[in-house]
């Protein structure tokens, strides 16, 4: 078996016995980069010579005998909008084209603490807006289980470089469901956790109190395994919370005999495709098998929740984005005729369409005489939403749904309906206004061979819970082993 087929924690555990080495693995990786990005275009740049010296340094620590972490040596990539010290970071977008951070984002601090080489910098919507990975100004990432269809957005490259096995862990970010659905897209595991969870010092901004960075991997084990090094309160991040961090690996097999689940009735959306309906119906049903009691319950403003987050995402980009005018880092339009000629032409050439789109309706929901009317009216209709979910975690110890109502969707297909586009996330974005912990694992396939993916959310700051639901479900099925045809 290749290196690169090994999960994280297999390669972890072949570190350890001396099976193998980290160099030895980040040149498989990059082996394997060089062989198929070409067609999955997951890598927007790569610090091969970063990653190997990290590699060597693991090496050696190991072979001094030196007390190491479980991911020592364990190569990683990290989506572009992570602050990486040295290397340049552009948030997939014109406007920070050049832009190198002087300093890491804590997470990515955290993993070179925890020795994880860091292979490069992966695709994305440009800021994250998006649910394709088509608004990236370097050109769309493309699906490993169909190159002619989309790995899903905003972090796109994070899934698509697992399911391509490029990579043995990723992170990305999820303001509206961007590391759940475009897991639920490539056949891989995306966890957003508890906003506040995982420190978003560092992380480009696009949505203040909705964006919340996490791991993704191609196994719940391995994921689990990533929250443990990025799950620290950081006093740089105002809204980083002091809560204890649990061993996500110890209560990681334990089952869910005993424990109630919710399937909201909400969630089954008209227009949602059959196969991916009839797979998550098929999960519910395994779940019952494996001891678990379905609980039916209603989140009623649901049915609000796209609205709202339309309104209060593009508001908080709007505030966001302003920063970037041309005066302090990136592109710098050359042929302004004056200051404020600069500030426009800059952000006129820097930003693409779908930035600008967001920017527009975020400025016009703040506006004097509209914010009262949008996003006043939004902020009291997201505190509805969260009490739905605190009254249904009453009854239920976690909810399941589906990820995407559909599977991956031709690239191309929907970037001239945004309406279309946006509907991408319906299932996932209730979760980001509540601020909880939701999670995307396989749980099927369609006729045609692509990925259907099964959503758990729960209460706040249970990733633990999570976890060990999703793992029962994971170890039941081998749709994680089922590589994509690439």
């Amino acid at each position: 078996m290749p290196l690169t087929d090994l999960t994280l924690l297999e390669l972890a555990a072949k570190l350890a016995s001396g099976e193998t080495t980290s160099v030895e693995a980040t040149r498989a990786c990059l082996a394997r980069i060089a062989q198929v990005d070409g067609k999955v275009k997951a890598f927007l740049r790569l610090d091969e010579h970063g990653a190997l010296a990290a590699a060597e340094a693991s090496d050696a620590r190991r072979k001094k005998g030196n007390p190491l972490g479980p991911l020592d040596g364990v190569p990683v990539a990290v989506k572009d909008i992570f602050l990486t010290e040295g290397v340049e970071t552009t948030c997939a977008s014109r406007v920070l084209e050049g832009f190198v951070p002087p300093y890491d984002a804590t997470t990515v601090r955290l993993l070179k603490e925890a020795g994880t080489p860091i292979l490069g910098k992966l695709n994305q919507d440009e800021f994250a807006m998006g649910s394709s990975n088509e608004s990236s100004a370097y050109g769309p990432c493309h699906n490993p289980w169909d190159l002619t269809r989309t790995p899903g957005g905003s972090s796109g490259g994070s899934a698509a470089a697992l399911a391509a096995r490029e990579v043995f862990g990723t992170l990305g970010t999820d303001t509206g469901g961007s590391i759940r659905q475009p897991a639920a897209l490539t056949n891989t595991v995306g966890l957003k956790p508890t906003y506040g969870r995982v420190s978003r010092y560092g992380v480009i901004a696009y949505a203040s109190s909705l964006d919340a960075p996490g791991p993704m991997a191609r196994t719940v084990g391995d994921v689990a395994a990533l929250l443990q090094v990025l799950a620290r309160h950081d006093p740089r991040d105002s809204t980083s919370a002091p809560a204890d961090v649990p061993d996500y690996l110890a209560d990681l097999e334990h089952g869910v005999a005993g424990l109630k689940l919710g399937v909201p009735r909400e969630y089954f959306v008209e227009g949602m495709d059959p196969e991916v309906e009839a797979s998550v119906r098929e999960a519910l049903k395994a779940y019952e098998r494996l001891g678990a009691t379905l609980v039916d319950v209603s989140l009623p403003h649901t049915k609000y929740a796209l609205a709202t987050y339309y309104l209060l995402a593009p508001a908080e980009a709007s505030s966001n984005l302003a920063r970037y005018d041309g005066v302090r880092y990136g592109l710098r339009a050359r042929d302004a005729k004056g200051l404020k000629d600069m500030y426009g032409l800059t952000r006129d050439q820097g930003f693409g369409p779908e930035v600008k789109r967001r920017i527009m309706l975020g400025t016009y929901a703040l506006s004097a005489g509209y914010y009262d009317a949008y996003y006043l009216k939004a902020q009291k209709v997201r505190t509805l939403i969260r009490d739905d979910f605190a009254k249904a975690f009453t009854q239920v110890d976690a909810l399941v749904t589906p990820t995407s109502p559909v599977p991956a969707f031709k690239l191309g297909e929907k970037v001239n309906d945004p309406l279309s586009m946006y509907l991408m996330d319906v299932c996932t974005l209730p979760c980001n206004l509540a601020g909880l912990p939701g999670l995307s694992l396989p749980c099927g396939f369609t006729k045609a061979g692509l990925p259907i993916g099964l959503q758990l959310m729960g209460r706040p700051f249970d990733e633990a819970k999570l976890l060990r639901i999703a793992r029962a479900f994971e170890r039941e099925h081998d749709y994680v082993r089922r590589p994509a045809p690439i």
